[in-house]
Parts: C-alpha cells; sequence; structure tokens
C-alpha cells in the first residue's frame, strides 16, 4: 500500500479514527477530514505519521458541496491520487419522536449524513473512474442497522438517512462497476464510541447491550476492520454488498 491514498471523512473519532489508525498500519497514506475536532484530528494525524506513512487532515463540513470541493483538492495537492474513500462522516441527535421533530433537524441530518456522501461519492468517482483515465478504487460508506430497524420513538430520521446511504451505496455500485471502481457499505449495530453521548443517552450501548445476541457491543475497531477488508483486494470481487457488524442484531 506504498503509494496507495485513503481519505476518510468525519474521522477525529470513532469509527473513522479506527479506520484511519487501521489504514496506516497496513501502509495507506491517510487523510482525514473533520469539522469540530481540531485538536483531536491533530493529534489523530500526529500518530499516523508515527507510524511512518504520510498523513494529513483538513477541516470541511461535507453538507456543503464547496468545502467538499476543497477537501478533495487538498488531497490533489498533499497525495496526488485517491485510491479509496469512507464516507463516514454523520451524525444523530437527540432522541425524539417524529411528531417532535423540526425542519431544521431534518435538513441538518440529511445534509451531512446523506447529501453530504453523495457529494464526496461523486468527487471521489472523478478521481478513480477508468471513465476520467484514472486507474480505479473503491468506496466503503458507513450506514446503521438503524437503516432497516427504523429507530422508532427515537432516531427516525437518523435511520432514514442510513436507509438512503444503502440505496446509494448498491446505485453508485451498479453505475461505476465498469469503471473500475468497486462500492460497498458497512452497517454497524450497537458500537461502544462517544457518538452515544450526542444522543443524551451516554450509557446507552450498556443498557442495550443484552438484547444484542452476542451479548455485547462492538468495538470501532472490529467495524474498521470490515472497512479495511471492502477496501482491500481479498474483496476485489465484492460489489453493491453491505456487510452488517452488528453482533447479529
Amino acid at each position: 500500500m506504498q503509494d496507495k491514498v485513503i481519505l476518510v471523512t468525519g474521522a477525529s473519532r470513532g469509527i473513522g479514527a479506527a479506520t484511519a489508525r487501521l489504514a496506516a498500519a497496513q501502509g495507506w497514506q491517510v487523510c482525514i477530514s473533520y469539522r469540530n475536532n481540531a485538536e483531536a484530528a491533530a493529534q489523530l494525524v500526529d500518530s499516523l505519521r508515527h507510524v511512518g506513512v504520510a498523513a494529513h487532515g483538513f477541516r470541511a463540513d461535507v453538507g456543503d458541496s464547496e468545502e467538499v470541493a476543497a477537501l478533495f483538492e487538498f488531497v490533489d495537492s498533499r497525495f496526488g491520487r485517491l485510491d479509496a474513500l469512507v464516507n463516514n462522516a454523520g451524525i444523530i441527535d437527540r432522541k425524539a419522536r417524529i411528531d417532535e421533530m423540526d425542519q431544521a433537524r431534518l435538513e441538518r441530518m440529511f445534509r451531512i449524513n446523506c447529501i453530504g456522501s453523495f457529494l464526496c461519492a461523486g468527487q471521489a468517482v472523478i478521481r478513480m473512474s477508468t471513465r476520467y483515465d484514472h486507474q480505479g478504487g473503491a468506496i466503503v460508506n458507513v450506514s446503521s442497522v438503524a437503516a432497516r430497524l427504523g429507530s422508532p420513538g427515537e432516531f427516525v430520521d437518523y435511520a432514514a438517512s442510513k436507509g438512503a446511504i444503502d440505496t446509494l451505496t448498491i446505485g453508485l455500485a451498479g453505475e461505476v462497476a465498469d469503471e473500475g471502481i468497486r462500492v460497498n457499505a458497512v452497517r454497524p449495530g450497537l458500537i461502544d464510541t462517544d457518538i452515544h453521548a450526542d444522543t443524551g443517552d451516554i450509557q446507552r450501548p450498556q443498557r442495550l447491550a443484552p438484547f444484542v445476541p452476542m451479548k455485547r457491543t462492538g468495538s470501532a475497531t472490529e467495524v474498521a476492520s470490515c472497512i479495511m477488508w471492502l477496501l482491500s483486494d481479498e474483496a476485489s470481487y465484492v460489489t453493491g454488498a453491505i456487510l452488517d457488524v452488528s453482533g447479529g442484531r
């Protein structure tokens, strides 16, 4: 992987950070994006460089087309190529019923979780596709088991935004399959990361773990391992797949 470049969006924490670390350990050159937590992003970049790979961070709101364009131009300027994209950036909100959700919440949810992945995928295709005289590549979208469970009484908006990611994965995979690009997704279940603090229920993973068939939460590293496998040559005949990483839930 000495020359291969990966971009992981929303990588200052959780699954994104774990993916960046594992990619660096495998020899990938790594670019991460972040939106708010500059300090955590800088610490992560430093740790990746200590592994001996080129690593850079860039602040970008993936829901803003101009900032997404700037992010990918940064990748061009620092690395000169792009081989893999992990569409990980996303948000969740406080638990609420649908009749308690306002338009601002819904627009923010879909702008970041859904539109952001579309914008990043479009920029990645331009830099990977044989249609644009490139050598191909791979995209992994981070969905959620909420897409098929619906998250009633909690996060129906989040679940719907991840349902859109599943559809994007299947549709884009077919669209670029003969252009050297594979597109897959992981659907994490109950993963022990600090995103749960954003819901106002930081104990949610521990509270729900007994209802998972494996009787435990998953780790960010377990999800990252699946992402990196989907990006690897070992998955060379896999596209349009959605891999549940959920302990059987």
